[in-house]
């Protein structure tokens, strides 16, 4: 779930903004009327997220996702086997998302998504493992770290959802800052909370150990309860051996450099509604050494061939930006541009959420069996 707080900016800046902001518009315009006279091109890329996330038949389990946004654990816990019961998220677009791809799941959004007015006490004995990554905003550099003093932190309302469900499990994501030395007390303390019912495993899982071609790296808590006599031991949720470069993913022409792509930034936080998808200063070179240009990507294939990148770059699509996140081709995010692209940054990769479904499943039936 994400609240979009402006940034505070001078007058002359945003003046910059707004004048790049229509230049860009206008070569958009004119790439448009270009692409609409093309044949819609087709995507081959070498990667399909599937194939790391084999679906596991139904094992009885049941999943509560809060904050879905585009679904990315939703989708990994599926795959894993698990019967999910519902979603919420506040952001329209992110439940006529998951709705679109799952048309049968209950999803709640908008008004009825937001978790500080659910009563979970109706869940109570219906649901087996709670997920969800609450708003990264208040632990996050570019949501100004504010922590608990942000209206936008939602641990407590997770934390509420969990004292009234009393799943078996729960799965918790958070950016790395939330792990950091500035949060420590704050983070103790909600661990402290937690750990009177679930062994609890905290570590940082990184989507490139998954398949997945991203440095992409997350905050973890998993808690088991502990009538089900079992915790998680982050060293053995399955990890690839090798990584999978970007270019070579999603099969671009070679060039001399290939690798990992940098972290995907959420474009629904910031100063103005962007199709930028880079992070950070550093960020802009690495993409810029693989050969991609990462300021602005379009809606479709079609439209990024038709509207050529600075010094020969290859444009990404929103559809190649969901591969490099590891969501599938046939999962459909909804919306504007930024807000599918926020939808996919927002999101943990789903061979990430699978492994963690998949481990945290074989805890769980196993202390069934006896």
């Amino acid at each position: 779930m994400s609240t979009y707080i402006p940034w505070d900016i001078s007058s002359e800046r945003r003046a910059e903004y707004a004048s790049s902001s229509r230049q860009s518009q206008l070569a958009r315009r004119k790439a448009e009327i270009l692409a609409a006279s093309r044949e819609h091109p087709q995507l081959r890329p070498r990667y399909n997220p599937l194939e790391e996330m084999p679906q596991r038949s139904y094992d009885g389990l049941r999943s509560l996702s809060l904050f879905s946004g585009g679904g990315g654990l939703d989708l990994g816990f599926d795959r894993a086997g698990y019967s999910h019961v519902a979603s919420y998220d506040i952001l329209p677009f992110a439940g006529t998302t998951i709705k679109l791809n799952r048309p049968h799941w209950n999803v709640y959004s908008g008004a009825s998504g937001d978790v500080t007015s659910v009563d979970w006490l109706k869940y109570r004995g219906h649901v087996d493992v709670v997920h969800g990554g609450p708003p990264c905003q208040p632990f996050s550099i570019a949501g100004r770290q504010l922590g608990e003093q942000d209206r936008r932190d939602m641990f407590p309302e997770f934390e509420r959802a969990v004292q009234a469900i009393l799943p078996k499990a729960i799965i918790i994501e958070n950016v790395l800052g939330f792990g950091g030395r500035k949060f420590e007390s704050y983070r103790n303390s909600l661990l402290g909370r937690l750990s009177r019912r679930f062994n609890l495993s905290v570590g940082i899982l990184s989507a490139k150990d998954f398949g997945v071609p991203q440095d992409r790296k997350r905050f973890f808590i998993i808690g088991v309860a502990k009538d089900q006599g079992g915790c998680i031991d982050f060293r053995r949720i399955k990890r690839h051996l090798s990584e999978r470069t970007v270019r070579h993913a999603l099969n671009l022409p070679s060039v001399d450099n290939d690798g990992l792509a940098p972290t995907i930034r959420c474009t629904l936080t910031g100063p103005r509604q962007t199709t930028s998808i880079a992070n950070s200063t550093a960020s802009v070179k690495v993409w810029k050494s693989l050969g991609i240009w990462p300021h602005g990507v379009s809606s479709d294939p079609r439209l990024s061939q038709s509207y050529p990148a600075p010094d020969g770059l290859h444009r990404l699509c929103v559809e190649e930006c969901q591969l490099i996140q590891g969501f599938p081709l046939n999962w459909q995010f909804v919306g504007a541009t930024y807000q599918r692209l926020g939808l996919i940054g927002n999101s943990v990769s789903p061979p990430v959420a699978y492994a963690v479904a998949t481990a945290v499943s074989d805890v769980l039936l196993q202390a069934r069996a006896h």
